[in-house]
């Protein structure tokens, strides 16, 4: 395992020595001390690494992941693992505004809990949250799966699209074409295939289901005054 200390290393040159693994399988394990608090990083990784960062991070650690595992040992601050495409971020604590943002695949897992706008725009990632979400969640949620072990704020999935949100607490209101729909056998099953994969203890029998009404999708012209 690679030990890099960000007393002594600067995060420009620890992203550097990251991105030079891209064909070196022998430098995948990293230890990153010491990050108090630091921006953007273990950022656009796109080699299978698996990272450990050992404390709290600042704004947009593990942005733009591809295929690595990154795990933050303390708390997370606004928009970790943005656009992550592939592979795996866990916070091992509470994440700021903005957790995982724009997600186009890959798995986020936050243990505590997360503020506004979790999910916000994701495009197929799956993110499970051991706690529970900040206001506008899931706002423009276009694919992928959000699960919600705790409640979740207002307005939750506002304008959503085609992702699907399950929620085990309460939910404090739904946005814009929002509704509650009916668990299915595989709705049940995603849940938990999802729950075993993010190592979080709960029973998918406690979640509801949440997706669009899809009542966004066309314009009508009996409306017309209302746009």
């Amino acid at each position: 395992m690679r030990t890099v200390d960000l007393d002594q290393t600067s995060v420009r040159e620890l992203n550097a020595r990251l991105h030079q693994c891209v064909d070196n399988q022998d430098d995948a394990q990293w230890l990153v001390r010491n990050p108090r608090g630091k921006h953007a990083l273990a950022v656009g990784l796109d080699a299978p690494l698996d990272v450990t960062v050992e404390g709290p991070t600042g704004y947009y650690c593990a942005g733009h992941n591809k295929a690595a595992t990154v795990t933050i040992e303390g708390y997370a601050g606004p928009a970790v693992a943005e656009n992550i495409m592939s592979g795996t971020v866990r916070v091992k604590g509470n994440a700021s505004q903005y957790a995982a943002a724009s997600g186009r695949g890959g798995l986020v897992v936050i243990e505590g809990d997360t503020s506004t706008r979790c999910g916000i725009s994701m495009k197929g990632v799956d993110i499970v949250v051991g706690g529970s979400i900040g206001n506008m969640s899931a706002f423009m949620a276009q694919r992928g799966r959000l699960v919600v072990c705790g409640d979740a704020g207002q307005n939750l999935g506002d304008s959503i699209y085609e992702a699907i949100i399950y929620v085990r607490g309460r939910v404090a209101s739904l946005g814009a074409d929002c509704v509650e729909q009916a668990m299915s056998a595989k709705d049940f099953d995603s849940v938990r295939a999802l729950l075993n994969q993010a190592d979080i203890a709960a029973s998918a029998q406690d979640f509801k289901r949440y997706g669009s009404a899809r009542q966004l999708y066309h314009f009508h012209v009996e409306h017309a005054d209302a746009y």
